[in-house]
């Protein structure tokens, strides 16, 4: 689960690198990148991570999975990490989509233009059972004024799609936070 099985699938047979521009991240630098942005996750901006074009979301599995091991099992829960990446190529949301839901993260997946703010979906993916060996649900987030205004959408691009898969939702207690330092 640490590391993005699709990557090297959709890279050699489904993207479009020369339409989209579409390249993708290597390990080495995941890992990395990872590395130097563990946190106490108390950041600012409230995202445990945050990549802007996420791909098939190598970057922000392994930020994630540092997350993850930086814990204990016992003081681990997903609810304390939150995440977002974004994505323009319509071929590869699914593959992010699969990649972060099957993993139990919470994430806000945003499908659309990154600059001009043109969005087609925002999916809210959500551990409802805050179990890290549950899988999440994915939740499609309604063309509201104010989830446009809270995700800064200048356009929506798309209709809205009715989908919503978490009906209840649970918080488990965990231990304390117990990040260990690098």
């Amino acid at each position: 689960m640490s590391t993005d099985t699709f990557r090297e699938y959709f890279e050699e047979y489904a993207a479009e690198r020369k339409s989209q521009q579409q390249d993708f991240t290597p390990d080495s630098v995941s890992e990395l990148v990872s590395k130097i942005t563990r946190n106490d996750n108390s950041s600012e901006s409230g995202w445990s991570g945050y990549d802007p074009t996420a791909g098939t979301g190598s970057l922000i599995i392994k930020k994630w999975n540092d997350d993850r091991l930086a814990e204990t099992p016992f003081s681990y829960a997903p609810h304390n990490y939150l995440y977002m990446v974004e994505e323009f190529g319509d071929n590869v949301i699914p593959y992010l989509l699969h990649n972060i839901a099957i993993r139990g993260m919470n994430c806000v997946v945003i499908h659309g233009d990154t600059l001009e703010r043109n969005i087609k979906q925002i999916y809210f993916v959500q551990n409802s059972h805050d179990d890290y060996m549950k899988f999440s649900d994915i939740n499609v987030m309604p063309h509201t004024d104010k989830v446009k205004e809270k995700f800064n959408v200048s356009n929506w691009s798309e209709k809205a799609i009715e989908h919503v898969e978490s009906d209840k939702v649970a918080y488990i207690p965990a231990l304390p936070m117990h990040r260990k330092h690098i």
